[in-house]
């Protein structure tokens, strides 16, 4: 005989709340059900251990999930302790207790709150998410007590329920759904298998779909294994399995911890940072999991961003779940896990920099930027990522040759105690700097920052173990006492106070507002010009990142810096002590500014120099200067505001550097004598 029993008046709320708030995928009821299942299981399999009176000894623990879906419907069966009469009642009835008012008022003050997860038990909130996609269920139950009768429990999800005797002949439980019309998809034995793979490969019980004589799910835990007893092709093929990434992973970590918490970790640095367009990974984080059910399949609390290449799983059995297990509460344990984790990966890290360099610069290759943006992103982690960053250097001039900071410190000549570096966009615009010209010149070493993202390690890099770190191109570095310069006796004379003077104005004239300053250098070699920082900012290099992002920016304003020595100075000098109207000395003055933009890596449109190229070409061999027409190449003495890209950006994003001082108003102070 049917009886039935009426939930409180606040149940139907409730139920809204669990269906239409919580979940935000349907399909999570199936994982829910499943978990459940495996409780009953797990807990069977303990009483089997305490007690000898049992019905069905020898039935084997399992889940089957049959399916009709034409009529759409599905069944989910176990073996497990199933339950009685009164327990039907205590556990499926929990929903209608006094906490249920409770509930509703903590997930309106606090969704995440501890009170908002009391509710959840056995078949407590989690199952009636059932309701997403049932119009009825019906529970049929026996325990495995031997006296204990079958019963089945019902309802819609509305205000009541029922319960009455069912027929059972063995022991566990049978949810019997009628689905929805919009959820007849759950039917489907292939959607069902697709599920279980996402969300409960790993339950420990064996799960049948339909007529299946295998088990869909894995079962058996990778991580949850001694590392002792797992090899290194099962590693590789659950590496190969999770990633679809079939090359060898660059490194690989299995940790096991029982205090102060409990978890297992299997851990791994993929073959390369280009994304497999046919991996099941789509996003950074890492899989998690509550004793083996799938809780977040991307979750980004367990690692800092600057190792979220680390791909893997976590499983612990000291997660605090919200109510709908699809997220966890991000409170001390969590953070205490990514303490643990993000330690025992930078530790590796360390060692292999220290033991295995070959090895380590195979990993740094591929996710040296990740590193770098930590340092600047993670302030508070500066000094361990240090430790772990690699440059290559004037030392060498050698692509595949790097040195760690702590490498470059013990080679610092006589007299140094700063750490020296070029920001340039690739290796080969880096060793061709003309700013490096006085570094060789003394032997003293400089860092090579050239990779498109180094230009944002000025933020974060300004010391390193007490030595500071210095662009070379900074208007001020004075080099007088560090190293032993060597001398060159067939270095010209420099020119005259008074030729200097007017070279330089007539460098102004020409070059009016785009350089903040000229002046003649007292470091430049080789080369017959440079352009120098008169600001020394670490956001000063900013610009090259919003270009590489494709978001407006503008061209710094810098000053240039003439090489009295070089015989092109001294040409253009006669020439205006000759002739100076001549147009080619305009001509040779903007070619010289443009061939240092260039050398920096900063010229807006490097194509744009090809007319005047071919004029200064034609003029070289022989074509009488005054035949040519050097206006069409010569820009206006005032040019415009340069934008470097058409790209519009937000506001908060785009980086203009300020010029330290104005056209108007240049700054003259003279670099010191190196």
């Amino acid at each position: 005989m049917s009886e039935m029993f009426t939930f409180q008046a606040e149940t139907q709320q409730l139920l809204d709340i669990l269906i239409h708030s919580l979940y935000t995928e349907r399909e999570i009821f199936l994982r829910e059900l499943l978990s459940n299942a495996s409780d009953a299981l797990n807990r069977m399999q303990f009483t089997q251990l305490t007690e000898s009176d049992v019905l069905d000894p020898e039935a084997e623990l399992k889940i089957t999930i049959t399916s009709d879906e034409e009529a759409g419907t599905m069944t989910i069966s176990d073996t497990g302790i199933g339950m009685t009469r009164e327990e039907v009642i205590e556990n499926l009835g929990t929903i209608a207790r006094s906490g249920a008012k409770n509930f509703i008022q903590a997930l309106k003050d606090a969704p995440n709150s501890e009170a908002a997860q009391n509710i959840i038990g056995q078949f407590g909130v989690g199952f009636y998410s059932v309701f997403m996609a049932a119009d009825t269920v019906q529970v049929v139950t026996r325990s495995y007590k031997p006296d204990a009768e079958a019963v089945m429990w019902e309802a819609d999800g509305g205000t009541a329920y029922s319960i009455e005797p069912a027929h059972k002949e063995t022991r566990g439980t049978d949810i019997i759904i009628k689905l929805k019309d919009d959820a007849k998809e759950f039917a489907s034995p292939w959607k069902i298998k697709d599920i279980i793979r996402r969300h409960s490969d790993y339950i420990a019980f064996p799960i049948y779909v339909g007529d299946d004589e295998d088990p869909t799910n894995k079962q058996t835990a990778i991580w949850r294994k001694s590392p002792s007893e797992v090899t290194d092709e099962e590693y590789d093929a659950f590496y190969k399995q999770f990633t679809l990434d079939f090359g060898e992973p660059l490194h690989r970590i299995h940790m096991r911890a029982d205090v102060p918490m409990q978890f297992y970790a299997l851990l791994f640095i993929p073959s390369t940072a280009q994304q497999n367009m046919f991996s099941p990974r789509k996003e950074p984080g890492l899989a998690l999991y509550s004793r083996k059910i799938l809780i977040d399949e991307y979750n980004n609390d367990l690692l800092p961003e600057y190792l979220q290449f680390v791909q893997g799983v976590v499983d612990s059995e000291d997660l605090p779940l919200n109510v709908s297990r699809e997220s966890v509460k991000a409170d001390r344990i969590i953070a205490r896990l990514k303490g643990t984790l993000t330690k025992r990966i930078m530790s590796d890290l360390k060692k292999m920099a220290a033991n295995e360099p070959d090895d380590y610069l195979s990993i740094y290759e591929e996710f040296g930027r990740y590193l770098k943006q930590g340092v600047v992103a993670a302030p508070q982690d500066k000094d361990d990522l240090m430790e772990l960053l690699l440059f290559q250097s004037t030392h060498d001039d050698d692509v595949d040759e790097y040195i760690s900071l702590q490498g470059y410190v013990d080679r610092m000549v006589e007299g140094q105690n700063e750490i020296y570096y070029v920001v340039a966009d690739d290796f080969s615009t880096a060793r061709r700097s003309p700013h490096l010209e006085p570094f060789r010149q003394r032997g003293i070493e400089v860092l090579y920052f050239s990779d498109p993202v180094d230009a944002m390690l000025p933020m974060g890099l300004t010391d390193y173990k007490g030595h500071s770190f210095r662009a070379v191109d900074e208007a001020d570095i004075d080099l007088t006492d560090v190293g032993t310069p060597k001398e060159d006796e067939n270095q010209p004379e420099p020119l005259e106070s008074s030729s200097t003077e007017t070279l330089i104005d007539r460098v102004k004239s020409v070059l009016g507002s785009r350089v903040s300053d000229v002046r003649m250098s007292k470091t430049l070699v080789g080369s017959p010009a440079r352009l120098i920082s008169q600001e020394n900012g670490g956001t000063r290099h900013m610009f090259r990142i919003n270009r590489l992002l494709d978001r407006e920016y503008e061209m710094p304003v810098k000053a240039l810096e003439l090489n009295p020595r070089h015989p092109l100075l001294h040409n253009l000098s006669h020439m205006l002590d000759g002739n100076p109207s001549s147009p080619m000395i305009d001509l040779v003055v903007m070619q010289l500014f443009e061939t240092a933009l260039l050398q920096e890596g900063i010229h807006p449109d490097p194509a744009s120099m090809a007319a005047r190229l071919n004029m200064l070409m034609e003029a070289a061999t022989g074509t009488a200067v005054e035949t040519l027409d050097f206006a069409s190449v010569l820009p206006e003495k005032e040019a415009p505001e340069a934008k470097m890209a058409d790209v519009e950006a937000p506001e908060a994003e785009a980086f203009t550097p300020e010029p330290s001082s104005s056209p108007e108003e240049p700054d003259s102070a003279e670099e010191p004598e190196a």
